[in-house]
């Protein structure tokens, strides 16, 4: 039943997304195709989460120093937030749990862009007070991208991921079988193309490497099964009950507040 759902989803998303494809420009075609994404995901995601789209701090990041916007950030909704207006907010690297990058074409310069982002935004630290995990709690933000078309083959995808972290000079992750699930991944953990496939990281509780093959990264030329497979690996990542909260202490370190005292 779930697969079924998710492949009726998966090939309506496609469906749809024809209709911004007569316009002129690459913006009015691609902001439609990531509303269609957010109304799917606000539709079957976890409601212990929120969905916005902004950029993503942390307690020593600086006013107006360049940083990536994601489409779509996975957030939890007792966490604080910061409004730049137009639907465009902060988040508090503390309560992002995922984020997707919405491609209308995938290749190398949109993987090259991707890998960046989530490599830059996986250096960001996380203060938090911590009482107890209960479930698999991912290590790091996790950073897919989903894409609406692109080549015929994953191994193509694969050989573009690899070409990215080469260029740009980030480690590939390395883990064994009894530490992979505490291992983050490096810059994104998984692309989805719409009734073509996915490549992701294999280092969550959702594997299919029922044989423990060595490598780290999953693949697969599929028509259907991409959205089912990135809904379950959003919501094996929301499926913990941590107790946790913000640390605001480094928060104010930098700040200037004069004549403090205590009587």
């Amino acid at each position: 039943m779930l697969k079924s759902h998710m492949d009726a989803i998966e090939n309506h998303l496609v469906s749809i997304s024809q209709i911004p494809a007569n316009s002129g420009h690459s913006l009015h075609k691609g902001t439609p195709r990531e509303a269609f994404i957010k109304e799917y995901l606000e539709g079957h995601i976890s409601s212990n989460v929120a969905i916005g789209t902004g950029e993503i701090i942390d307690a020593n990041s600086q006013p107006r120093e360049q940083r990536n916007q994601f489409d779509v950030v996975l957030y939890k909704k007792n966490y604080p937030k910061l409004d730049f207006g137009g639907g465009i907010s902060g988040f508090l690297i503390e309560s992002v749990i995922a984020t997707i990058e919405i491609k209308s074409l995938l290749d190398q310069a949109a993987i090259d862009q991707s890998v960046s982002a989530a490599h830059n935004v996986k250096q960001l630290t996380k203060h938090i007070h911590q009482s107890l995990t209960t479930g698999w709690v991912p290590p790091k933000i996790l950073n897919f991208v989903l894409a609406y078309t692109g080549p015929a083959q994953m191994s193509t995808v694969h050989g573009w991921i690899m070409n990215s972290h080469r260029n740009q000079g980030i480690a590939l992750p390395t883990w064994t079988q009894q530490t992979k699930l505490s291992t983050p991944g490096t810059a994104l953990d998984g692309v989805f193309v719409l009734n073509k496939g996915f490549v992701k990281l294999d280092n969550t509780p959702l594997t299919l490497n029922q044989n423990q093959q060595n490598g780290i990264y999953t693949l697969a030329d599929c028509l259907n099964g991409n959205i089912l497979m990135l809904f379950l690996s959003l919501q094996s990542a929301c499926d913990n009950l941590q107790g946790a909260w913000l640390d605001p202490v480094p928060y104010v370190a930098n700040a200037q507040f004069p004549n403090v005292r205590t009587l």
